[in-house]
């Protein structure tokens, strides 16, 4: 239980012949007082000079508040101006550049993870067939799928026109990555409607893992990753390899 603060008095006394005059302040400790007691301006007297110290200190409260609260309203600004900054305008995804600091931030913190590059087939033919509101929708309807497919602590970023990178962290297992690409590739073949449009569209994806490095390296898992990628629109498109050779693990399973 929270006490309330003690209250110190100051005494005057002056002598004046047979009587005593006795003056009582509260001197430093009028802000207590005012606070414990709950006093105003008329609990003194008007030649006190009390009354201008409680003045000088509501004045200074009101500028504490006040800078309590721009405070409060510039750290949140910033924040929203730094999450803006971070975030893909179409799709809600996060940029290129917020997915290169959390790479950066997992590598340094020695936290294992999966980089995995994709991009999406056949969807110049949305665009040029039928517009670019066509593949506008079909974007923020890939991101759905994606952001459906991954956890809260993964990064989903879209990094290009049709191209996406998803970290999986502390996912390393081949088997596993294997099945969420391919669940979500299936998800990704399913028609998008949109007005009288029908749109189809495919993905290919690669995959690059981090203890497969001695030192893992953000730029050199990006492209080993994008390698792999075009490694599976070469073999037909709707497909994931992976960086390195995990296929003895993959035909175990």
């Amino acid at each position: 239980m929270r006490k309330s603060p003690a209250v110190e008095f100051k005494a005057a006394v002056v002598p004046t012949g047979d009587e005593t005059i006795v003056t009582l302040s509260f001197g430093t400790g009028t802000r207590a007082a005012v606070k414990k007691f709950d006093l105003s301006k008329a609990d003194f007297a008007p030649t006190d000079l009390t009354s201008e110290l409680l003045y000088v200190l509501e004045a200074k409260s009101a500028v504490e508040a006040e800078s309590r609260n721009l405070n409060r309203r510039l750290d949140a600004a910033r924040k929203a101006a730094e999450q803006v900054a971070q975030t893909d305008a179409l799709t809600g995804l996060q940029n290129r550049r917020a997915m290169t600091q959390y790479l950066g931030q997992l590598i340094a913190s020695r936290v294992p993870f999966a980089c995995m590059q994709m991009d999406l087939d056949f969807f110049k033919k949305i665009n040029d067939t039928f517009g670019h509101a066509a593949g506008d929708y079909v974007l923020r309807a890939v991101a759905q799928v994606l952001n459906s497919e991954t956890r809260a602590e993964d990064c989903v970023a879209r990094i290009g026109g049709d191209e996406f990178v998803l970290i999986f962290v502390r996912v390393t297992d081949p088997v596993f990555l294997q099945r969420i690409a391919q669940r979500m590739i299936a998800r990704l073949e399913e028609p998008v409607q949109f007005d009288q449009y029908v749109c189809c569209i495919s993905a290919s994806a690669g995959t690059s893992i981090s203890i497969d490095y001695p030192n893992p390296d953000p730029d050199v898992m990006l492209s080993d990753a994008d390698r792999a990628l075009y490694a599976s629109k070469k073999a037909g498109r709707g497909q994931h390899r992976f960086a390195k050779d995990h296929q003895s693990a993959l035909s175990k399973r």
